[in-house]
């Protein structure tokens, strides 16, 4: 490792208990999308005890934050996450499944780590300006509601990430790898119609459904799906049937809507042709609706630049350590679930070799804890899901990581991961993310041929320009 770094390594290592605490308390917290008071609080409190300057409330955001550090360029951004899920509150360091709060909300997805390991990284980073009194800042992005609330793509409908030089962020995840490839991009949309009440069998003549709406709208939508993209997907929930009793027509009713594709351009054209299928469902029935626009996703932009400096850092920190107690945990968590035999990384289902190299590494470990990091890939790759980190990568460039912090093959947003995420195998991953991020952004900071090797790339992938899938007057919300 660069002697160079020492002195962010060193910060992690000493702020290691205020690290923990802050995981640790959040985890506790597991405050929905949007709803993070205490967690944004907490954080803010933190930052301005360390000497960061903490601005609350960016982009209008109630729960958004930026915590900065040093004077001019370049200037790094690291984003932090801390929105829980609803439905998976779950004991901490359990082999079984245990309510900790019952009907309460969980870490399913380690977001509890992710914002820890972030503000580690930052601390890291500022111990090492302060020491090098070099110029160059880092800044802390606090954003809330990834799990349904797309805070980064409203930033960046203000155009927030446009005045970085770059971005680092990190996931919690079951290897310990650099991330490349694409996601879908994403948007939501709640549809809630109103008709009016009748008797069903005295005066149905008088009565319009709203129930009748969503249904008619949903049967247009399974039409549309013959004439889109198979690279397209289209899910709905329906979240108010208008109540329980037939003998009654269904005067309110709403659905919420998720449309995905490859590319967020693509996924704003197909938005408006379900928008379509909502009037004329809403004319047949002579109902009106409410459309109620949710979040929306932009499609990821991969940086290779950033992805090798993240490697060097990676290789050179090496991957987290566990105890022989840590690793018989995961072990015996890993029985819980199927699949914990899968071959894990991004490369795997798109170049052989890469696969096998990562089956090897996977039977050699001896264990469920992917305890090794994986090759370096930069093939295509293809994540189906959707995040909000995509539209920060079509304003900036951004290099991403996973770090071990539950079993191989533990599925997301379950009760195993809120298990691992308030015990030390979680925030063991938590502490290294930070190590490697801070390593990575003192290279960005010293070596300016990076950072302009990092721009030309990402200049290229976005030349078609960045469609914001945020409508000029939407505000934040959670679906009903």
């Amino acid at each position: 490792m660069d002697m160079r770094k020492e002195a962010a390594l060193r910060a992690v290592e000493e702020k290691a208990p205020l690290i923990r605490e802050a995981a640790e308390k959040i985890w506790g917290y597991a405050e929905l999308s949007l709803q993070e008071e205490r967690s944004a609080a907490l954080y803010c409190r933190l930052l301005e005890a360390e000497g960061f300057r903490v601005e609350r409330g960016i982009c209008g955001i109630p729960t958004a934050f930026s915590a900065s550090y040093g004077q001019g360029r370049p200037l790094i951004g690291l984003l932090a996450e801390y929105d829980a899920l609803a439905g998976l509150s779950q004991k901490a360091g359990s082999l079984t499944q245990e309510e900790q709060v019952p009907g309460g909300c969980g870490h399913g997805c380690g977001h509890n780590l992710l914002g820890a390991g972030a503000m580690a990284a930052a601390l890291g980073v500022k111990a090492w300006l302060e020491e090098t009194k070099g110029p160059g800042t880092v800044v802390l992005f606090g954003c809330p509601g990834e799990e349904g609330g797309a805070s980064k793509s409203f930033m960046a409908r203000e155009e927030l990430w446009r005045g970085l030089d770059a971005a680092l962020t990190w996931h919690p995840e079951d290897a310990n790898e650099v991330v490349t490839g694409s996601t879908n991009s994403c948007i939501q949309v709640q549809y809630k119609f109103t008709g009016a009440a009748s008797h069903a069998a005295g005066a149905p003549e008088k009565g319009r459904s709203a129930l009748d709406a969503v249904e008619l709208m949903n049967i247009g939508v399974q039409f549309l799906r013959e004439h889109m993209s198979d690279k397209d997907r289209v899910h709905y929930a329906i979240t108010d049937g208008g109540g329980r009793s037939p003998n009654v027509v269904q005067p309110r009713a709403s659905v919420l809507y998720m449309v995905r594709s490859n590319h967020v351009s693509e996924a704003v054209k197909l938005q408006a042709r379900v928008d379509q299928i909502a009037q004329g469902a809403a004319l047949m029935t002579e109902t009106t609706f409410e459309r109620q626009f949710i979040d929306g996703l932009a499609d990821t932009i991969p940086n290779h630049t950033l992805e090798r400096v993240l490697y060097e850092n990676f290789k050179a920190l090496g991957v987290p350590a566990h105890t022989e107690e840590e690793l018989a945990f995961a072990d015996a968590l890993s029985a819980t679930y199927p699949d914990s035999d899968a071959v894990p990384g991004a490369g795997t289902p798109y170049d052989a070799a890469y696969a096998a190299e990562a089956a090897r590494l996977r039977r050699e470990s001896g264990h469920a804890m992917n305890d090794f990091l994986l090759p370096l890939y930069q093939g295509e790759a293809f994540h189906p899901g959707s995040t909000d980190v995509g539209d920060v990568s079509w304003q900036t460039p951004v290099g991403q990581i996973h770090v071990a912090a539950w079993p191989n093959g533990c599925p997301g947003h379950s009760w195993q991961n809120v298990s691992c995420a308030g015990a030390d195998i979680g925030l063991k991953a938590a502490l290294h993310a930070g190590k490697v991020l801070a390593c990575a952004a003192v290279d960005l900071l010293t070596r300016p041929e990076l950072l302009t090797a990092a721009r030309a790339e990402f200049e290229t992938a976005t030349v078609q320009g960045y469609t914001c899938p945020i409508p000029a007057d939407a505000v934040p919300v959670v679906p009903d």
